[in-house]
């Protein structure tokens, strides 16, 4: 995959290229606010890669939040043998859907 950043977000670090749809952990904003994320680790100049100790200075990554929603279910069964013992409950995290529309290093 050839990337042009990598970013980190919710302590979770992307691999973008321009046009990338991904989901981050729920951002504030609506839908068609652009939003900017600074923490960038590595970025893609030409044929070199630069890398930041621990980020890049300067450079950041600029996006459009596409959709605020829930990602799929989770569920969390518990259970314990021979007591009749049984839980079953679910999880859905909030995300947020993104479009990367630039990379400015």
């Amino acid at each position: 995959m050839a990337f042009a950043a990598i970013f980190e977000t919710g302590s979770k670090q992307y691999a973008v290229s321009v046009g990338d749809i991904i989901h981050v952990p729920r951002l504030d904003g609506a839908a068609g606010d652009a939003i900017q994320f600074d923490r960038v680790l590595a970025a893609r100049r030409g044929d070199q890669i630069e890398t930041g100790r621990p980020s890049l200075e300067g450079v950041h990554v600029s996006a459009e939040i596409v959709a605020q929603d829930r990602d799929k279910k989770l569920v969390v069964f518990r259970f314990r043998r021979r007591t009749g013992y049984r839980r079953k409950t679910g999880h859905r995290q909030l995300r947020t859907t993104v479009r990367i529309t630039s990379v400015h290093v």
